[in-house]
């Protein structure tokens, strides 16, 4: 391992439908798993589902839990936006175009895994956005 990997561990309630989404759905190979948990390379991270039988119920809206990926490039962010359309993962949020024009500029769609665990993928029109700007205060939707 050369460069630092994010791990991030996620509630799920059976490891089959986590496996349809993540592996089956958006394309993420799995790694180890058992019945009570699976390792999924999400986009070079690692993400590992835990099996939990507490009860997950759905935010109203993506504040404050989600995560998920920028994307570099449009086309690697409209890749995955098409890939699930076709495999009819669970949309929570259309992709939006927030900020036109401001250095923050940015496209996002939210998908939701069959756990309510929310996901946001955004690609950022200027990289430095992704970081910097620290002057600017507008964060997520106005």
């Amino acid at each position: 391992m050369n460069a630092p990997i994010f791990h991030l561990a996620i509630p799920v309630g059976d490891i089959p439908t986590a496996k349809a989404f993540y592996n089956e759905g958006l394309g993420c190979a799995v790694g180890r798993e058992s019945d009570r948990a699976a390792i999924f390379n999400f986009y070079g991270h690692q993400l590992v589902a835990h099996v939990t039988h507490e009860p997950s119920a759905p935010q109203k809206g993506v504040y404050p839990r989600h995560f998920g990926m920028v994307l570099p490039d449009e086309s690697a962010w409209e890749a995955i936006w098409q890939r699930a359309t076709e495999k009819q993962l669970g949309c929570h949020q259309v992709p939006k175009h927030r900020f036109p024009g401001e250095v923050t500029e940015h496209r996002t769609f939210f998908l939701a895994d069959p756990f309510h665990n929310l996901l946001e993928f955004k690609v950022y029109r200027h990289d430095e956005a992704i970081f910097g700007c620290r002057e600017l205060v507008a964060i997520g939707d106005r």
